[in-house]
Order: structure tokens, then C-alpha cells, then sequence
């Protein structure tokens, strides 16, 4: 009787199947923040990429500068200064730009910035050229903080 009932069923009858999930594209990484209305000093997506990879190379120049004058044996605090210097590099990114967590990504901003300075001075007593590379670097994340600090209020 059961299937009787099934075959009589007409097209309108039938279940909506529901829509198959679509991926996200890649293209969704920073989706908010180029939709948002910013200043104009606020830098593009490839800016802050092309500013975060010459700030991680010139650490990385400074770190070896430091490493060749046996600093991170000296100083002791050189080596675990610049791994966390490293990892708080890592995290704005999706923070402020996947996520949206622009109030934990300014937190993350000014640590980052505090350890770089205290990086700039450890560096700079084992090799006053060290100094000198992690300089721009200061100056980049100074910027970023400034631009999550704003886009706190956008």
C-alpha cells in the first residue's frame, strides 16, 4: 500500500533537495577589509603582504648579524626574543584579515611591537648594525598598529 502511495506522488510532491555546499575561495581572504571605506593612508592587501615579507627579511638579516657575532649565546635573551618577535608576525594576518578580530589583532600588534623593541635593544648590544635592520622594521609594525587601531573604529 506503502508504495502505491509513493508512485502517485506528482513532481510538486517531491522533497526540495537542499543546495550543495559551496567552497570558499581564496578570494575571500581580506573580502572585509577591501570592502570596508578607508582612509586613503590605509595601505592595499598587497601592500601589507610586500610590507610583512621585507619586515620577516630584514629580521632575518638582523637575527643572522646577531648569530655570526655568537649573540644568541651571549645574550640569552636574543634568541627567544626573535622567535616570539617570529610568531607574533605570523598571527595578525588572519587575525585582522580572515578572521575579523581586529580588537584581539591590535592586542597582538602592540606585543608585537613591544617585543620588537626589545629585540632592537638586544640585538643592538651584540651588533650595532643589527640595529640598523630592525629599524624599518619597527616602523612597519608601528604602521599596522596604527591601521588596526583605526580599523577598530571603522
Amino acid at each position: 500500500m506503502a508504495s502505491r502511495t509513493l508512485k502517485k506522488l506528482s513532481e510538486k510532491d517531491q522533497p526540495v533537495l537542499a543546495k550543495p555546499k559551496t567552497r570558499k575561495t581564496s578570494n575571500a581572504k581580506g573580502r572585509r577589509y577591501r570592502a570596508l571605506a578607508k582612509p586613503s593612508w590605509f595601505p592595499s592587501l598587497t601592500i601589507i603582504h610586500l610590507g610583512s615579507v621585507g619586515s620577516t627579511f630584514l629580521m632575518s638579516l638582523a637575527a643572522w648579524l646577531v648569530w655570526t657575532n655568537d649573540g644568541f649565546h651571549v645574550d640569552s635573551d636574543a634568541l627567544p626574543l626573535y622567535i616570539a618577535q617570529i610568531s607574533l608576525s605570523m598571527v595578525w594576518d588572519p587575525l585582522v584579515l580572515r578572521i575579523g578580530a581586529v580588537w584581539l589583532g591590535f592586542l597582538f600588534s602592540m606585543l608585537h611591537l613591544g617585543t620588537l623593541l626589545a629585540c632592537y635593544w638586544a640585538f643592538g648590544k651584540v651588533n650595532p648594525l643589527s640595529k640598523k635592520f630592525v629599524k624599518p622594521c619597527l616602523t612597519w609594525v608601528a604602521y599596522l598598529t596604527l591601521v588596526t587601531f583605526d580599523l577598530m573604529f571603522l
